[in-house]
């Protein structure tokens, strides 16, 4: 693994009353600026599907600028809908050099807590 991979840190998955999910991920990446930085995050499915709010979104959670001196930082998605029957997902960050290739978190979605992440539901 290189240096200058983005790695997902943490991942909290809060359902709602609704059904919907809320990811809170936390990513570490050495941002250096606009020339390098973490620019999204997505959950993927089982199957390899990516869970948007919008098909035409690049990410689950597009990242529009560097965070330089916010290291590690957490942003949030909400309104994702995880089909019935899913019970694990994987959240992966991107960077606009390196791409994929940092730590993944796999997060099991019938359990309250496992390593690297929380689930809540209502």
């Amino acid at each position: 693994m290189r240096q200058a991979d983005a790695d997902v840190v943490f991942v909290r998955a809060v359902q709602a009353a609704d059904g919907t999910w809320t990811f809170h991920v936390t990513v570490e990446h050495p941002d250096t600026g606009w020339e390098d930085y973490a620019d999204g995050w997505d959950v993927v499915l089982p199957d390899g599907t990516i869970l948007k709010r919008n098909t035409d979104d690049p990410f689950t959670r597009l990242l529009l600028h560097p965070h330089v001196n916010e290291q590690p930082f957490t942003r949030s998605q909400s309104g994702l809908i995880i089909p019935e029957g899913v019970t694990q997902v994987t959240v992966r960050a991107h960077d606009i050099v390196d791409g994929w290739g940092g730590r993944e978190i796999t997060v099991d979605l019938t359990q309250a807590a496992g390593e690297g992440y929380s689930v809540e539901r209502p």
